[in-house]
């Protein structure tokens, strides 16, 4: 494992370059770095008021970490040259390397590296707050601090926004990857949390890379106590692709990924700022915060508007139990309506007592409760009154042990200074109401399966094929999926001869499309084939006995992926698989359980579950098929996807009444 130690917390920083220099010298000094910074320059005597050394050999000692602020050729005997006298770590700056097509470039500096750290190339840097070290060529917003999060950004431009935050975030590091030639984001990402004054980690991620090594991270943060949240972004990519199939059209984007970082136990959000506010809850509470949450305001509107956003985010707020409900209307009176989301009203204003109690009441049953108050602003208005309040929130929270939000319905109404007094007694106030639901639905994220991996991607050496649906539905038969009674061949005439050991009605279909029903390749409730047209752009025909007395159509597709291995989707199937876009994805391996979890998660699950008096359907028939796929694919690095849809579902049993298998040529 290599050691980043020296990097990220160095006692001695060397600079090479000039105008990119003096910025890491200058922000060196803004931080109260009490280390040692070397300018190394050939013809300068000073870089930012610090004597220059005139090369690399005359420093003093081997540096713990230098910023290579000099241009691509150079870095490579730069990089040579620290590795060689033993220095701690590097960031190389300059771009142009694997991102312009200079791959032989980037596989040069690797070698150079040898054993010794690199961020980058193209790598903006990085900021240590904890100790005041900074390898940073450019403005950032942060602070010292003695404790925080970590940020790990595969944009510059992200993290460098994400460091303005004026909502009270405490960070202890910031670290780009850039190209991430020789330190993958897994790695970088388990040194920062290996620092004990890191409380949590935010990611902005374009490309995961390694997702085994990821997975092995997630865990190992989880056993820590560290919780990780990130953005994923370019989740449109995949669905700008021709989607051969239901299965592409429905996995695609970021079906997959989000799914990957649910299974692991990464909490996901959209947006900055929602990273920033479940950050802040990480931060102090940890991760997985209950479900079971309350809400109070002074206002009927702001309770209204938590309750009408709630179901949007898929939280839960219960009434409050009956012993709450009656020592609340003692406190409050008759005109009050006990309820969750609750408008106290504002008899209470002012009184810190009765306030403290109300809060730490509704509170106490509770897992978690925002309070929703917007403090007027500080420079045209007087916030006095409003401090009663916010010190009930903060004693509730102390009284209770539950994590007590300050919510302020638009961000400006925290300013800093208070976020940041708040956060110091253990309180994180959330900035924007939508902004705060959405961080606490990220932090009730579950923790992800001890010791589950991700199956490593296959390389795929030769184009795909389709096989023909007779072809799929004898592999199928044979792994022990039940599939229709069916005839083919190759012409229509040869079909009407052998259809005849078949029972109508039949379902006729032309072999040599993915998409058969767009296709106009599948007639169905045919009593015979007697005046049936032949098909055009078939390759052959199959006509099949139909299958009767379905309870549901399920589809179930699963295909290789390049980043995550493989994926099953789960959904209600039939033409209307994408029209309905009811369906979750799993990255396999999976379980039984996973698989059932996923069917009852469907918006649809109710017309498996015996709906009004409906028969229930085979669901362990459909967990068996599942399995038998998922056992396929694993067993045959050639198959790239393998869909059904649909898995006509039974009250005993289940067929699948189509098939397609894409499969690598040999």
């Amino acid at each position: 494992m290599m050691d980043l130690s020296r990097l990220l917390r160095p006692r001695s920083i060397a600079v090479l370059g000039s105008g990119w220099a003096a910025n890491v010298v200058e922000q060196c000094q803004r931080m109260q770095f009490d280390g040692q910074v070397w300018p190394v320059h050939p013809t300068r005597s000073h870089i930012g008021g610090v004597p220059c050394f005139p090369s690399i050999s005359a420093l003093p000692a081997p540096p713990d970490a230098t910023f290579i602020g000099v241009n691509r050729h150079a870095t490579l005997d730069v990089v040579a040259e620290l590795a060689s006298m033993g220095a701690g770590g590097a960031i190389c700056f300059a771009s142009g390397w694997r991102e312009a097509g200079e791959t032989h470039l980037q596989e040069q500096l690797v070698r150079n590296a040898g054993a010794m750290p690199i961020l980058g190339p193209n790598c903006y840097g990085l900021i240590n707050y904890l100790d005041g070290a900074l390898l940073w060529p450019d403005q950032h917003g942060g602070r010292r601090v003695e404790r925080g999060v970590a940020l790990l950004s595969q944009s510059s431009n992200i993290v460098i926004n994400l460091t303005m935050q004026a909502r009270g975030l405490p960070i202890a590091y910031v670290a780009c990857l850039g190209n991430a030639a020789q330190t993958d984001l897994a790695t970088l990402a388990g040194a920062l949390l290996a620092d004990e004054r890191v409380t949590a980690l935010g990611l902005y991620i374009e490309g995961l890379g390694d997702a085994v090594a990821f997975a092995a991270l997630a865990e190992a943060a989880q056993a820590a106590g560290k919780p990780i949240v990130a953005i994923k972004s370019g989740k449109t990519e995949a669905a700008q692709s021709a989607a051969a199939s239901h299965t592409a059209s429905l996995a695609g984007g970021g079906a997959a990924s989000s799914a990957y970082l649910r299974q692991i136990g990464v909490a996901e959000v959209n947006t900055p700022a929602e990273l920033i506010e479940t950050l802040k809850i990480f931060h102090l509470h940890g991760a997985g915060i209950g479900r079971r949450l309350c809400s109070l305001s002074c206002s009927g509107g702001e309770a209204g508007l938590v309750a009408d956003l709630a179901g949007t985010f898929s939280l839960d707020f219960p009434p409050p139990e009956q012993v709450q409900r009656d020592r609340l209307k003692n406190i409050l009176g008759p005109i009050v309506t006990i309820a969750n989301p609750l408008d106290y009203h504002t008899f209470i204003w002012g009184d810190g007592p009765r306030t403290t109690d109300v809060f730490s009441t509704m509170l106490q049953g509770y897992d978690a409760g925002i309070f929703v108050i917007d403090p007027p602003r500080p420079d045209r208005c007087d916030p006095s009154s409003f401090e009663p309040a916010l010190a009930a929130i903060v004693a509730a929270g102390r009284i209770t042990g539950k994590p007590a939000f300050p919510v302020a319905s638009m961000p400006e109404n925290f300013d800093e200074e208070r976020a940041i007094a708040l956060m110091d007694q253990g309180i994180a106030p959330l900035m924007g109401l939508e902004t705060a639901l959405a961080a606490l639905r990220a932090a009730q994220t579950g923790p992800g399966q001890v010791g589950w991996r991700p199956w490593a991607p296959v390389i795929r050496n030769g184009p795909l094929s389709l096989l023909p649906e007779d072809a799929a539905k004898a592999v199928m038969h044979r792994a022990g999926v039940a599939v229709p009674r069916g005839v083919s061949a190759p012409a229509l005439p040869d079909l009407q001869q052998l259809v005849k050991a078949l029972h109508p009605p039949f379902a006729l279909k032309g072999l040599g499309f993915a998409h058969k029903t767009e296709a106009g390749a599948v007639r169905l409730n045919l009593q015979s084939l007697q005046g049936q047209l032949e098909i055009p752009g078939a390759t052959g025909y199959l006509a099949e006995e139909m299958v009767t007395g379905a309870l549901a159509e399920v589809m179930i597709g699963l295909r290789r992926d390049p980043v995550y291995g493989a994926t099953l989707t789960l959904g209600f199937g039939g033409i209307t698989a994408e029209l309905l876009a009811d369906t979750v994805t799993i990255v396999l391996p999976c379980s039984d359980g996973d698989v059932e979890a996923a069917l009852r998660a469907l918006r649809l699950w109710p017309l498996l579950d015996g709906y009004r008096g409906r028969p229930r359907a085979d669901v362990a028939e459909v967990v068996k098929v599942v399995m038998t796929l998922q056992d396929l694919l694993n067993s045959d690095p050639f198959l790239e996807e393998i869909e059904i849809n649909p898995l006509m579902v039974l009250d005993r049993g289940a067929v699948a009444a189509d098939a397609v298998i894409w499969k690598e040529d040999i």
